[in-house]
């Protein structure tokens, strides 16, 4: 009997574990998602598309692969726990089928200036590996190599227990030697403080000597500590202070002092700067105070160790002619031939991982960086291809792999290599999931998710899935808009004027000389990796009056908000406060008006220790932030936090007209709009935005400025298809008001658009730095001289 049965089950047919094949969702509800149930088919390509805000990274990151990371968490011990991301469970009522997951996303690395790509792909450690046993003179172990281990020694007596009474003390030393330079301590720059922006020399104090914003003659906390510490002469010219008194004026230690009966710490100038001014996000500052420490600081390459970061010792030591440190700076898929032409035995699997790990780099197409670039300089396209590295050889199968938007940051001629590796990771037997605008990339899915229709609550549900046929079909915005094309501009703008930048040098530059025209639509494009941000970030000088608009972070703590950043939480204080006859600080969740249980967080967080901890709304203020007693105070039947909880696009209705109408908030709003922006809430905290939300919001507080030339790093990071026609239009709208738009980008959208195109090239890293083309769309589509010409020929069907 049993044997017959076991017979049975082994007959041909379907097995049972074959079933799972799908990943299943149902009644998700992370942040926007409303109630989404979904079946997305294992070991093909599923790409997942929609409009910004509405609900793709919900779905993919903060529900699916942030579940199956918690779930592969609780597998470790409790001990292990206690050192890993906290994850809370996703609003979701069921989630079946889920494999590991790798999430791969657009986040910029770490800005640690000790973070290099080197260190944050293991290179750097294979490296110095290599160097301990190849290079002479030997000079030490691996750490020896390492910019981020500093040479210790120490010596001294030790007791040793060896028993119940019996104790002896003997002598020991210890050493580490470390490659790290002492002056910059591995950095490769070394700050400095000019102290011509910080005081006239030729005035005493007394006469008004400094120059720092803020510090007037009758503030007793700075100007008055000075004068009247007793440590120097007030009526005296700074320049003729004696030794003793600069060094007791510049870095003197704190030391109490009596001023004007109170009880005041004197210090040096440097360490108070240092503290006050330095020591603080320069982003958060106020525009004033922000370009007085732009102009007082300034960063230069370490005189001892030439920006190499290393000792002497660890530069002196080599392999053949090259160094750690030659080998750090070389282009990578140099470094690749020059590792490749090592042959020794005894370090052959050494030679072999780090090899495979540089022929990585130049697949994925980073072969023009180096190893020694800052990490925290990588866009978040590099950024997010860097991350890939270490998956692209793994021999794992069955594992789902989250993207992105993986071809931000890449020409329209590398976007075929990134869908070759998407493809050849799902050929492995892994589930892939992107979340992608870009058409050429949505062209390859075997599975397509349309989220929508709108963005925030207009969002949140499955508008379509299916293949990209049946997307075309469909009639969403997506399928609409999946085979849009921009025309060509019949006439172009004439430049009013031109910017000049001569001898550019920086990074992979080649002495680039280039006039980019004034008063119109500028577009600089290129591969990656060809100068362009070189040549607009790093070349254009510092008095031109440029307003530079990029992807990084904007610092803040989950309290900061649109309205905080922009400066839009003044005005609606304010507001508030004048038809309600009270103080506007009532209405700060950071200030009198906050919560007094959940101190204006709105959640009370539970820390359960080996678990995941919890956030829980307040139970006092329901999560509104607020004490009740605020909750009372109206504007236009409003209270302050049903205000922070509308979108823009409904706060500009309400500021814009009626009881309300505050024409101060009014203006910030329209801007915010102005910038695709209308989904967003005011009140939602700026850890949620991305990439392409964070820019924008900037773009929108930039606005204002008073500066006539903007730059711009691919605005349409993040945007739909549908959106880029407004990003477009907004363009126009800055260029007619009299501004100059410069704009890095690799939409074609946006290059046919243009007054004028700067085409950077022809390569990447030494292969690019050069000027390939300028002109007109036209020429060059015309010209189809270039690898940009050839690709916005074929987009606007020339």
């Amino acid at each position: 009997m049993s044997k017959a049965t076991t017979t049975d089950r082994r007959s041909p047919g379907p097995h049972l574990a074959d079933s799972h094949d799908v990943i299943r969702v149902h009644g998700a509800r992370e942040n926007n998602l409303k109630d989404v149930s979904i079946e997305i088919p294992k070991r093909r390509l599923t790409v997942f598309t929609g409009v910004s805000g509405s609900g793709k990274s919900s779905l993919v990151f903060d529900t699916i692969a942030a579940e199956s990371q918690r779930l592969i968490n609780e597998t470790y011990s409790a001990f292990l726990q206690g050192f890993m991301p906290n994850r809370a469970r996703p609003e979701v009522d069921v989630l079946d089928g889920l494999t590991t997951a790798i999430a791969v996303d657009q986040q910029r690395m770490g800005g640690d200036p000790r973070s290099t790509v080197g260190t944050a792909t293991d290179a750097n450690a294979m490296l110095r590996i290599l160097f301990s046993r190849l290079a002479e003179p030997h000079i030490g172990p691996p750490s020896a190599y390492s910019f981020n281990t500093a040479s210790v020694s120490a010596s001294g007596g030790i007791r040793v227990d060896r028993g119940a009474e019996k104790t002896k003390t003997v002598k020991a030393t210890f050493s580490r030697t470390g490659g790290m330079c002492t002056r910059c301590e591995g950095r490769g720059k070394v700050s400095d403080i000019d102290l011509t922006q910080l005081y006239d020399d030729s005035k005493s104090i007394a006469e008004g000597a400094f120059t720092i914003p803020g510090w007037k003659s009758d503030n007793v906390w700075t100007v008055g500590l000075y004068a009247q510490s007793g440590f120097l002469d007030p009526n005296k010219p700074i320049r003729r202070f004696t030794k003793k008194e600069m060094q007791d004026f510049l870095y003197g230690e704190p030391t109490k002092v009596k001023v004007n009966g109170v009880n005041l710490t004197y210090e040096g100038l440097i360490p108070k700067i240092q503290k006050s001014f330095l020591s603080k996000d320069k982003e958060a500052m106020q525009p004033h105070i922000r370009a007085f420490v732009e102009r007082a600081v300034t960063f230069t390459t370490c005189p001892e160790c030439d920006g190499t970061r290393l000792t002497e010792a660890a530069r002196s030591s080599r392999i053949g002619k090259v160094s750690i440190a030659d080998a750090c700076a070389m282009e990578i898929r140099d470094l690749a031939e020059w590792v490749r032409s090592l042959d020794e035995p005894s370090v052959a699997p050494l030679l072999t991982a780090l090899q495979g790990t540089l022929d990585s780099f130049v697949e994925i197409g980073l072969g023009y960086l180096s190893l020694d670039r800052p990490a925290g300089t990588l866009s978040g396209g590099e950024a997010q291809r860097v991350k890939m590295i270490r998956h692209l050889g793994s021999s794992l199968t069955d594992v789902t792999y989250v993207f992105d938007e993986p071809t931000i940051g890449l020409h329209p001629h590398d976007i075929q290599r990134m869908n070759d590796l998407l493809l050849r990771l799902r050929d492995k037997g892994n589930t892939v999931l992107v979340v992608e605008h870009k058409p050429e990339t949505i062209a390859i899915a075997d599975h397509v998710v349309d989220l929508g229709p709108g963005a925030g609550t207009a969002g949140g549900t499955v508008c379509f899935e299916g293949t990209v046929e049946g997307l075309r079909a469909a009639g969403t915005v997506t399928g609409r808009h999946l085979d849009d094309r921009a025309r060509l501009k019949e006439t172009v703008r004439e430049a009013t004027g031109a910017l000049e930048i001569r001898g550019a040098s920086a990074n992979n530059l080649r002495d680039v000389d280039v006039d980019i025209p004034l008063g119109v639509l500028t577009v600089v494009t290129g591969v990656a990796g060809s100068g362009k941000s070189s040549l607009l970030h790093g070349s254009i000088p510092s008095d031109a009056g440029v307003v530079s608009v990029d992807q990084s972070p904007i610092k803040g703590s989950r309290r900061s908000n649109p309205a905080t950043y922009t400066g839009l939480a003044d005005p609606i204080r304010k507001a508030f406060a004048k038809a309600n006859g009270v103080k506007p600080a009532l209405f700060s969740a950071n200030s009198e008006g906050a919560c007094p249980t959940c101190n204006g967080a709105g959640v009370i967080y539970v820390d359960l220790g080996m678990m995941a901890g919890v956030d829980t709304p307040c139970e006092d203020c329901e999560g509104k932030r607020f004490q009740a007693s605020v909750l009372e105070y109206h504007l236009g039947g409003r209270d302050i936090s049903e205000v922070l909880a509308m979108p823009v696009a409904e706060a500009e209705e309400f500021f814009g007209a009626g009881e309300a109408r505050t024409p101060a908030a009014h203006r910030i709003l329209e801007r915010l709009a102005d910038v695709g922006l209308g989904y967003l809430t005011l009140g939602q905290p700026l850890t949620t935005l991305s990439g392409g939300e964070r820019q924008r919001l900037k773009l929108a507080t930039h606005m204002a400025d008073k500066g006539g030339v903007y730059v711009l790093d691919e605005p349409t990071t993040g945007l739909h298809l549908a959106d880029v026609e407004q990003l477009l239009g907004l363009l126009d709208r800055l260029v007619d008001s009299g501004k100059s738009v410069i704009v890095i980008e690799h939409h074609q959208a946006v290059m046919a658009h243009a007054d004028w195109i700067i085409d950077l090239g022809p390569g990447a890293g030494h292969d690019g730095g050069r000027i390939v083309f300028e002109g007109t769309p036209a020429d060059l589509v015309a010209d189809r001289s270039t690898l940009t010409g050839e690709h916005l020929a074929a987009y606007v069907g020339a």
